[in-house]
């Protein structure tokens, strides 16, 4: 269990406590708290001794949000430094990046390097953490060029960068997600997170300040999904004679009947946490009865054992360990339960899917084989990042970032789904807290993107055509089809990235348009796009392109002729392999030489213009063939003049002379 999910108490809180030392060795007090991991009291009384530095003004620091400091005078050099960096450390111990950032800024401001080398390091964290991007990768860069200490220090680096580049290019086109803080009783003065949903009924965690135990401690609390009313706290009997302001409750999950609740239960004794796995049972009263701690096969002896989570079918127990036979830090484990709900068994899930890291809060969906969880050991955001991946036949698929903005700059964990509404579902996040997880609710916005392909001269439904869905930054297809009898397309939409639709088929020229955008043609969770038409060609035969006019007795094209020429521009673009001539007819006025000049001037007109578009001039030529190649007569049977067959004839066409 993370640290910043064990620091309960808030300063507003503990000042008082704390006030009758603040005339003592601050340092001593600090360090004291540094030793036992208690980073949060650490902080408090780093702080007093930076007071007594002069450390805190009000001089703004680059890219600080948090405490201020400034060029103190008082005291030595090394103290101050050394303050500083712990003042650093401290923060960072339960993830408060936003003050931890300005400390580190300090020491590097003494350059006191030599003294604390991963003061840089660790600024750079903070930088990332806090979405200064462009600025964490130039320091963590320059950490790696001067540090010469452990390797594994510039492999964190390293990593960072990496994380900073994806973290930039998943805030430029997020998914199509959106992810509010719930409000209301939702929300405390402590931490909220771990939520499961049971029948309409929100059960989580919160270390929110409880009334009857005057402090603020873990418990397992109720409330309607709705939001209605106010949290009660999930009561047990007989807690084994343990303390309840010793003892701590979390994560909780449920069998499929409800009789049967899972959670986590920590207590600290000194400076350690012991955590561990308990189930309960509801009594016939519908009060829960004592916790029973689950047996070896989840809980090892002088180990850890977190965060449970029952499948739908309630034949297995996901959870997180420390025990031996894992990756390293915090694994997934999977147990199978019998029909009392005891595990038979414990299986590590494997190098696929845990790491040397920690990984966290498993959710599996038994039906879709889906495992959506959390680690910090693959690139990401940042801290915790939710990753998911599928088991197919018994082996893992390879886990891949969920993304922004389901994933942050800070900690996501504990995903867990709304019954009652397939496009939503419920997270815990830090992202917008200096300390604590909150309750979050995420609405999926992605969704199909479907649209009809017809033949434009027919407008019957085309079958047959292949349809790619095509990244326009990359030019990589992301999806492909090819339409059956009902000429549908079918594509997801996850992203705000924008994609082409690529259409092909033999006999037809390609087509190339940017893919839309959800607009109130949505129905449900599916885009219905307008109707795309293919022009279908033959080599050899003309086309005629209507409307490309000019003045009288000129081969100038007029403005709106530029506009039609540019569909042909388009043509061109999207079908690279074809070459066409590109030929203008005149009607019998006048003389033939003539006739033919003007058409040849004509028809160059529209390459040099289709050519400026930057078609190439080897892929088109033009031809004018004067009056030579009525498509009407000019002339009624009775000689007189033919107005209607003469405009037929005054006409511009492209011909596809060849496909490569």
């Amino acid at each position: 269990m993370r640290t910043l999910l064990t620091i309960l108490l808030l300063t507003a809180v503990i000042a008082p406590a704390y006030a009758q030392y603040s005339k003592d060795n601050p340092r001593a007090l600090a360090d004291k708290a540094f030793a036992n991991k208690d980073y949060y009291e650490a902080a408090y009384y780093y702080r007093k001794a930076a007071e007594g530095l002069s450390l805190i003004t009000q001089q703004s620091i680059p890219y600080s949000g948090g405490g201020q400091t400034a060029k103190a005078k008082d005291g030595k050099v090394s103290d101050r430094v050394y303050i500083s960096f712990q003042l650093g450390e401290s923060y960072r111990g339960y993830e408060n990046y936003l003050e931890a950032e300005p400390w580190y800024y300090r020491v590097l401001e003494e350059g006191n390097q030599a003294q604390f080398p991963l003061a840089r390091l660790w600024y750079g964290v903070c930088l990332r953490a806090n979405q200064h991007f462009d600025e964490a990768i130039k320091q963590l860069t320059d950490f790696n060029l001067a540090y010469k200490g452990d390797a594994k220090y510039r492999a964190i680096a390293d990593k960072e960068i990496t994380n900073c580049h994806f973290a930039k290019e998943q805030n430029k086109y997020p998914l199509l997600i959106e992810v509010t803080k719930r409000k209301g009783s939702w929300f405390s003065d402590g931490s909220d997170y771990a939520m499961y949903l049971k029948d309409g009924v929100s059960y989580f965690t919160s270390s929110r300040f409880a009334k009857d135990e005057k402090t603020h401690v873990n418990r397992l609390y109720t409330l309607k999904n709705d939001g209605k009313g106010q949290p009660e706290q999930v009561k047990f009997k007989d807690d084994a004679g343990i303390k309840n302001k010793d003892l701590e409750y979390g994560t909780p999950a449920f069998t499929p009947d409800g009789q049967h609740l899972y959670f986590t239960r920590w207590f600290k004794v000194g400076s350690k946490s012991t955590y561990a796995i308990y189930t309960s049972r509801k009594g016939a009263d519908g009060i829960w009865g004592a916790p029973e701690k689950l047996n070896a096969n989840v809980n090892a002896e002088g180990f850890n054992s977190i965060q449970p989570f029952v499948t739908a079918d309630g034949k297995q127990l996901y959870f997180v360990s420390t025990k031996p036979g894992g990756q390293g830090g915090d694994d997934i484990w999977v147990s199978d339960l019998n029909d009392d709900g005891s595990p038979i068994n414990s299986n590590n899930l494997g190098p696929i899917i845990n790491t040397n890291q920690n990984e966290q809060a498993p959710y599996y969906d038994v039906l879709n084989k889906h495992l959506i969880y959390s680690t910090k050991g693959f690139t990401g955001l940042g801290g915790f990042d939710f990753f998911d991946a599928y088991n197919k036949d018994g082996i893992w698929t390879t886990p891949v970032n969920m993304g922004y903005p389901m994933n942050s700059a800070k900690d996501d964990l504990y995903y867990v789904p709304d019954p009652a509404d397939a496009n939503k579902f419920y997270i815990s996040s830090d992202r917008e807290s200096d300390c604590c997880l909150n309750l979050f609710e995420a609405f999926d916005k992605r969704h199909i993107l479907s649209g009809l392909v017809t033949d434009c001269d027919t407008h019957k439904a085309l079958d047959g055509v292949k349809v790619s869905f095509v990244d326009s930054l990359n030019k990589q297809t992301n999806q492909a089809m090819v339409t059956a009898k009902s000429a549908r397309y079918n594509f997801n939409v996850k992203t705000s990235r924008p994609y082409n639709l690529v259409l092909e088929k033999e006999g037809y020229f390609s087509k190339v348009l940017p893919a839309p955008v959800a607009d109130n043609k949505m129905v449900g969770d599916t885009l219905f796009n307008t109707e795309i038409c293919l022009q279908a060609f033959k080599v050899d035969k003309p086309i005629v392109i209507k409307n490309v006019l000019y003045d009288y007795n000129e081969a100038t094209l007029r403005p709106e002729s530029k506009i039609v020429l540019n569909e042909l521009v388009t043509i061109m673009n999207d079908n690279p392999k074809i070459k066409i001539e590109l030929a203008a007819h005149t009607d019998s006025k006048g003389r033939d030489v003539y006739n033919m000049a003007l058409s040849q001037r004509r028809a160059q007109s529209c390459v040099d213009y289709i050519v400026g578009m930057g078609i190439s001039e080897d892929r088109i030529y033009a031809k004018g063939y004067g009056e030579s190649r009525p498509v009407a007569p000019n002339t009624l049977p009775d000689g007189k003049d033919n107005p209607d067959g003469r405009q037929l004839n005054r006409r511009t066409e492209f011909t596809v002379i060849k496909v490569e």
